[in-house]
């Protein structure tokens, strides 16, 4: 697995933690362990500025994702695609929900690797499978 991992974001991350999990992921999602994801950590300025350009959306967000390549064929090895977190906007999501901001990213990286793979949230079923997987990733990740 190739993880490209930069933090640009000012702030203390789980660097190790994140590769695992996005390892975990990449497995758990029955992909090719060797495909490649970049995982990023930026400031609030950056995090609204791409907001802005890529998603016509004023103020930051949490997590962007940028699909690259999905593998066509079973095992085959791709660049999946970059995956932004705002650790400031985590940590303000993880007070208000009353967990640890690691917990939060955890979260928030597994969110941008299902968007990546195609899943949405955009009506109330697709959110609630999205959502339903990405706690089952975390959780299946963080007991083993």
């Amino acid at each position: 697995m190739t993880i490209e991992l930069t933090n640009r974001s000012g702030a203390l991350v789980p660097e190790t933690q994140m590769r695992a999990l996005l390892d975990f992921g990449i497995t758990y999602m029955e992909l090719n362990p060797e495909c490649e994801i970049s995982l990023t950590f930026v400031d609030v300025t950056e995090m609204e500025e791409l907001h802005i350009k890529w998603m016509d959306e004023a103020g930051p967000t949490d997590v962007l994702s940028f699909p690259m390549d999905l593998p066509e064929h079973e095992g085959e090895v791709v660049t999946l695609g970059d995956i932004v977190i705002a650790p400031a906007v985590a940590a303000k999501q993880a007070a208000d929900a009353g967990h640890s901001v690691e917990h939060e990213i955890y979260i928030l990286a597994t969110h941008g690797l299902l968007h990546i793979l195609g899943y949405d949230h955009a009506d109330p079923d697709e959110e609630k499978v999205m959502f339903a997987l990405q706690e089952e990733i975390v959780k299946e990740w963080s007991q083993k």
